[in-house]
C-alpha cells in the first residue's frame, strides 16, 4: 500500500540491493554472498541478476567501482589504512548532516571494559602532549568505535567483533566485521544501520525541531545491536548516574559474560546472554550491588527474550510490546520508553517523567513529578512524531 509493490517484490529488492553491496566491497565467494543475502540458490542469484541487472554477479564484481583496489587490499598489496586489517570491509552510507561526534561520546560514555571502546586521536598541536589528560581530551577526536556482539540467526549463534570507523569527507561509515560473525553479514549491517541511525531523514527532523532546539541538525538518536542488552542496562540506569548504570553493567559483564577470543586486547567479553541471565538467583545478581527491584526486572526480561514471548527489535509490534515491558516486574513507563526509542527505533518515544528531560525544558520540578509529567507531555505534542529526536536534543542541551 505504501510502496506500490508486493512483499515479494520489496523482499527481492532487499536482497540485490544487498548482494550488490556485498559484491562490490567484499571479496567473499558468490555463492556465500548469494545465501547470505538470502537466496536459497546460486542458479535462482544468477537469474535474478539477470533478470534486473542483465548481468551475472561476476561481471557486477568487476564493473564495481574500486574493485581492483579492493582486490589489493584483500591480498595485503595496497597501501591504505585497512590494509592487512582482519575481517570484511563494507561500506555504509549515510545522510549528512551527522554529527559522529555526538553519537562516539554517547557511546564512549557509557562504554563496557572488555566489551566496546571508542578510538581517538589528537587533533591539536604537539605541545598539547605535555598537557594534563583533561586539556589532551579537548583536543581529541573520536573516530570509531569496536566492541564484540553475538546474534542469533535462526538455529545458529554467531560471535564475533566489529569495527567502525566514520568517513566524513564521503559521508559513510567504514565497518569492519570478523569472521565469526561473516555468515550473518546482511543482518549485522541491518544492525549497524539502526544502531548509529544512518537512516533517518535530517530535513523531515529538522523542520519540526531545529527552532526549538537550534544547532542539533546533526544529532541522530542512538540505537543498540542487541534489544536485550538495552533493555538490561535501561533497567540499571533507573535512578541512578550514567556512571553508576556502567559500574553495575561492567559487573554484570563480568560475572556473566562469554569470553571471547579478538585480535584486540581490549576486546574480551561478550554482553551476558538472555538464556543465561534467565537462570540468574538473586543472590548471584545482589551480590553485584544489583537491587532487588532490578534483579526481579532483569531476570524476568530474559526469560521472556529467552523464551520467544519478547521481541526487542525494531520489527516488533510497539503497542503490544509497551504493554508487554510494563507489566514486568520494575519496569515503568520510562523504562518501556527508553527502550521503545533506542531498541525498538521508535521516533516518537518520549519518557515524560525524566528529571534530565524537565531540567532541558524548564519544567518546574516543584509541582510534583506527576504534573511536571504533565507539563512535559504538553510540551511535547509539538514535536510529533520526532519526539526521541527531540529527548535526545534536550539531553544535549544540558
Amino acid at each position: 500500500a505504501n510502496l506500490g509493490v508486493s512483499p515479494i517484490q520489496y523482499l527481492q529488492t532487499r536482497r540485490l540491493l544487498c548482494a550488490k553491496q556485498l559484491l562490490a566491497d567484499t571479496r567473499l565467494p558468490i555463492t556465500q554472498v548469494a545465501l547470505a543475502s538470502g537466496f536459497g540458490s546460486v542458479r535462482r542469484f544468477n537469474a535474478a541478476f539477470a533478470a534486473h541487472y542483465q548481468q551475472n554477479p561476476g561481471q557486477m564484481r568487476r564493473a564495481a567501482p574500486g574493485a581492483d583496489a579492493t582486490q589489493l587490499a584483500e591480498k595485503g598489496v595496497a597501501s591504505s589504512r585497512h590494509t592487512r586489517a582482519p575481517g570484511i570491509l563494507v561500506k555504509l552510507g549515510l545522510r549528512p548532516p551527522y554529527d559522529a561526534q555526538a553519537m562516539l561520546s554517547f557511546i564512549k560514555t557509557r562504554a563496557i571494559a572488555g566489551v566496546e571502546t571508542v578510538a581517538a586521536k589528537l587533533a591539536g598541536p604537539d605541545s598539547v602532549k605535555q598537557k594534563s589528560p583533561e586539556t589532551i581530551a579537548n583536543y581529541s577526536i573520536l573516530t570509531g568505535t569496536s566492541r564484540t556482539f553475538s546474534l542469533q540467526v535462526g538455529a545458529i549463534l554467531h560471535s564475533g567483533w566489529l569495527q567502525l570507523e566514520f568517513d566524513p569527507a564521503h559521508a559513510q561509515v567504514l565497518l569492519r566485521v570478523s569472521d565469526g560473525l561473516s555468515q550473518a553479514l546482511p543482518q549485522v549491517i541491518r544492525k549497524v544501520r539502526d544502531w548509529l541511525d544512518l537512516d533517518a531523514d535530517p530535513a523531515a527532523i529538522n523542520d519540526a525541531l531545529l527552532g526549538q532546539f537550534p544547532g542539533t541538525d546533526g544529532l541522530r538518536v542512538p540505537g543498540c545491536l542487541d534489544g536485550f542488552e538495552l533493555a538490561v542496562r535501561a533497567v540499571l540506569g533507573q535512578q541512578v548516574t550514567v556512571a553508576a548504570a556502567r559500574t553495575l553493567a561492567q559487573r554484570l559483564v563480568n560475572q556473566f559474560g562469554d569470553p571471547i577470543t579478538t585480535p584486540f586486547a581490549e576486546l574480551s567479553r561478550l554482553f551476558p546472554r538472555a538464556e543465561v541471565l534467565a537462570q540468574a538467583s538473586g543472590d548471584a545478581l545482589g551480590t553485584l550491588g544489583i537491587v532487588k527491584t532490578r534483579q526481579a526486572a532483569i531476570v524476568a526480561l530474559a526469560q521472556g527474550v529467552a523464551s520467544g514471548t519478547l521481541l526487542l527489535q525494531p520489527s516488533a509490534d510497539l503497542e503490544a510490546t509497551l504493554g508487554a515491558l510494563k507489566a514486568l516486574p520494575g519496569i515503568g513507563d520510562w523504562t518501556a520508553q527508553y527502550i521503545a526509542m533506542r531498541a525498538l527505533r521508535w521516533p516518537d518515544a518520549f519518557p515524560a517523567g525524566d528529571v534530565a528531560l524537565h531540567k532541558a525544558l524548564g519544567v518546574d520540578r516543584t509541582l510534583g513529578v506527576k504534573n511536571a509529567s504533565r507539563a512535559a507531555e504538553a510540551l511535547s505534542q509539538a514535536w510529533k512524531p520526532w519526539r526521541s529526536y527531540a529527548v535526545i536534543r534536550a539531553w544535549t542541551a544540558l
